[in-house]
C-alpha cells in the first residue's frame, strides 16, 4: 500500500484544547503545523468540545489561594520522605529518581500556576472571554471562573485561529508509532488515515495532546482493575482517547507520571444520552448500593472537593451502581434541580417500599438502612445546602457530616448513579517546558507532551486545574518547539515566557 508522506516543522497529535493550544503557538513562532484528529471533522476536539472548561481562578488574571496547596496535599499516597527532603533543594541537585518520579513535582505544579495568567490572558486575545458564574456542585471547595461558551468556544476559536494561520488539519487519522531519524531522535509519526492507508508526518518536533485512556475498555482493565466493567465516559469526547500517545512514549522508554490505577470520575445517571448527565443531589438524602446499604459519608465536605473519590467508589459498588435516595424536603432547596444534569425524571413513589422495589433494591435491608439513619440525625441545627453545616449524624458506623436529614416525607425519590470517567490520571512524565522525560529522567529529544497525555494527578484530581493543564502546557510546548527550532531568534517569543533548557 502506497504511504501518503507530509512533513512540516511540528505535528500535534490531537486537536483538542491542548493540541491546538500547541499548533496555534508554535504557528505564531513562525513554524509550520500539521494537526492530526482521530474524530470526523464535525466532532473534533475530544472532551474539550463537551466541558464546561471550569477553571480552579479567583478571576481571570489569578489562581485560586489553594492552587499549589490541593496538588502538594494529593501528590502521592507514602511518598517517600527521602524524596520530599530532595525536592526542597533546587531542582537542578534532584537525583534522576526524582525528577522522573510519578508524583506531581513542586517544580511542575508552581511552573503551571505561574503560567495559567499569561495563557488566560492569551486566549483573551482571541477574544474569548471568562467570568463566574455559579455552578451546578452547591458546596464548593475554591473560587472558579468558566468561558463564555465552554471547551467548544475555547476550540472552535483556537482551530479557525490555526487555521488562518497555515495549519493543515487531518481528521480520521490516527498516530500509531513514532519516526526517529538515524540519530534515534522522535522526528515525527506514522499514523493510518481516514481510509486505512499508512501516512507518514515528519516533524522536527512531535506534540502528543491525543488525551488519555478512557475510552479503550483494554487499557482501562489493564490499568483500573475490575472496576473498569463497571464505568463509561461522561462525554462523547471521551471514546476518542483511547491511549496510543501514551503507549507509544511509554514504548520509546518515556517515564511514566500520575496514578494509572485511578481517574476522575463524576455520578451519572446511566439512563440519560445527554453529555455529562451528573446527579448532585446525594449530599441531602442518602446513597444506597443494590444490598440497600449506605457505604460512605455522602457529604463529607464541599462536593467540589469530594465527589471525585464518591463517585469512584460507586463503581466498586454491586453492577457499578448506587441510588440517590431522597424525600420532598429537597423542596426546601432552592434550584435544587439546577444540580441535576440528567433528562430523565428520577424514580418516585409515595412509600419508600414501593420505591425500593421499582429501584430493585433488596426492601428489607434497605427500609432497615432508612431507619437507623433516620434515628441518628441530629435533633438541633439548621439545614443549610450551600455551605457545610455540619448537621451530622450521631452513633452510625458509616456518619454523615453534613445535612443530616430525616427520610421521612413523601413523595420518595431516588435517581440511579453510575461512576462516570472524566479523564484518566495515568500518563507521561513532562518537565518545564513540557518536554517528555524518560526513566532517567533525560529529555527524549524533539518529544513533546500536553493535555491529559501529561500524568499529573495522584489520589484526588485538583478540580477544575485540566483545561488550564491542556491550555498551559500546550501553549508551552509549542512555543518551546518552536524557539528550539529557531533558537537564532528566541526574541520572538513573548515576554511572559522564559524558555528553559535542558530541564
Amino acid at each position: 500500500m502506497k504511504t501518503n508522506s507530509f512533513g512540516s516543522d511540528v505535528v500535534a497529535v490531537g486537536c483538542g484544547i491542548a493540541g491546538l493550544s500547541a499548533a496555534v503557538s508554535a504557528l505564531q513562532a513562525g513554524s509550520t503545523v500539521n494537526i492530526l484528529e482521530r474524530a470526523a471533522e464535525d466532532d473534533y476536539g475530544g472532551n474539550s468540545r463537551w466541558t464546561g472548561a471550569a477553571l480552579r481562578m479567583n478571576n481571570d488574571s489569578e489562581v485560586s489561594d489553594d492552587f499549589e496547596e490541593f496538588f502538594a496535599r494529593n501528590a502521592s499516597l507514602n511518598l517517600d520522605p527521602n524524596i520530599i527532603a530532595e525536592v526542597s533543594r533546587e531542582y537542578a541537585g534532584w537525583p534522576d529518581y526524582v525528577k522522573s518520579h510519578p508524583f506531581a513535582d513542586p517544580e511542575l505544579i508552581s511552573h503551571f500556576a505561574s503560567q495559567v495568567p499569561p495563557t488566560i490572558n492569551w486566549l483573551k486575545s482571541f477574544g474569548l472571554r471568562f467570568s463566574q458564574h455559579s455552578s451546578y456542585k452547591f458546596t464548593q471547595d475554591t473560587t472558579r471562573v468558566y468561558p463564555d461558551g465552554g471547551g467548544l468556544a475555547i476550540i472552535e476559536r483556537l482551530a479557525a485561529e490555526a487555521k488562518s494561520l497555515g495549519a493543515r488539519t487531518f481528521y480520521r487519522t490516527t498516530a500509531t508509532e513514532f519516526l526517529r531519524d538515524k540519530s534515534g531522535r522522535i522526528s515525527g509519526v506514522v499514523a493510518v488515515g481516514p481510509r486505512g492507508e499508512r501516512c507518514e508526518f515528519a516533524a522536527e518536533c512531535t506534540i502528543l495532546a491525543s488525551g488519555g485512556f478512557q475510552g479503550n475498555t483494554e487499557m482501562l482493565a489493564q490499568y483500573l482493575g475490575p472496576r473498569a466493567r463497571n464505568i463509561r465516559p461522561v462525554a462523547r469526547g471521551g471514546y476518542y482517547a483511547k491511549g496510543e500517545g501514551i503507549r507509544m512514549a511509554l514504548a520509546a522508554g518515556a517515564a511514566p507520571a500520575g496514578e494509572f490505577g485511578s481517574y476522575h470520575a463524576e455520578p451519572l445517571d446511566p439512563r440519560s444520552r445527554q453529555p455529562e448527565p451528573v446527579v448532585f443531589v446525594y449530599p441531602y438524602g442518602i446513597l444506597l448500593n443494590m444490598k440497600g446499604e449506605r457505604f460512605l459519608d455522602e457529604a463529607p465536605g464541599s462536593v467540589s472537593a469530594h465527589s471525585d473519590y464518591i463517585s469512584r467508589t460507586i463503581a466498586d459498588q454491586i453492577n457499578g451502581a448506587a441510588f440517590a435516595v431522597f424525600d420532598a424536603q429537597v423542596e426546601d432547596i432552592p434550584r435544587w434541580r439546577t444540580c441535576i444534569r440528567s433528562d430523565i425524571p428520577p424514580v418516585e413513589a409515595e412509600k419508600l417500599t414501593e420505591l425500593f422495589a421499582k429501584l430493585d433494591i433488596s426492601v428489607e435491608p434497605a427500609m432497615a438502612t432508612i431507619e437507623a439513619y433516620n434515628a441518628a440525625c441530629p435533633n438541633a441545627g439548621a439545614f443549610k445546602p450551600f455551605e457545610l453545616d455540619g448537621l451530622a449524624t450521631v452513633g452510625l458506623m458509616i456518619p454523615k457530616s453534613n445535612h443530616a436529614r430525616p427520610i421521612t416525607k413523601a413523595p420518595f425519590r431516588a435517581y440511579p448513579i453510575i461512576s462516570g470517567i472524566c479523564f484518566t490520571f495515568g500518563g507521561l512524565k513532562v518537565n518545564t517546558n513540557a518536554q517528555v522525560l524518560d526513566q532517567d529522567a533525560k529529555i527524549i529529544a524533539g518529544l513533546y507532551a500536553a493535555g491529559e497525555t501529561v500524568g499529573l494527578y495522584q489520589r484526588a484530581y485538583t478540580g477544575s486545574t485540566s483545561v488550564l493543564r491542556s491550555a498551559v502546557f500546550g501553549r508551552w510546548a509549542g512555543l518551546h518547539a518552536a524557539s528550539v527550532l529557531r533558537s537564532a531568534q528566541t526574541s520572538a517569543v513573548p515576554k511572559d515566557l522564559e524558555i528553559v533548557t535542558g530541564r
